[in-house]
């Protein structure tokens, strides 16, 4: 990842934001799947706008296998 430490705080930069935000849906659509709420749009429903389709847990799968094709290690 491309971050960027500043005296003011961390920056990720580069194709990379898009990176952090999926692992940031990713992390969030699997504390929803336990219960936990949010204020406004539900991190499924974000997902489900951007094309996934199934249930949660389909969603969470086919992000991951997203992430890894996109971003391999």
């Amino acid at each position: 990842m491309a971050i960027e430490v500043t005296a003011g705080g961390t920056i990720v930069t580069g194709e990379h934001v898009e990176l952090y935000r999926l692992l940031a849906l990713k992390s969030a659509l699997k504390l929803e799947m336990k219960g936990m709420k949010r204020r406004g749009r539900s991190v499924y429903s974000i997902l489900k706008s951007e094309g996934y389709r199934g249930n949660k847990a389909s969603v969470l799968k086919e992000l991951e296998t997203y992430i890894e094709m996109r971003f391999p290690s």
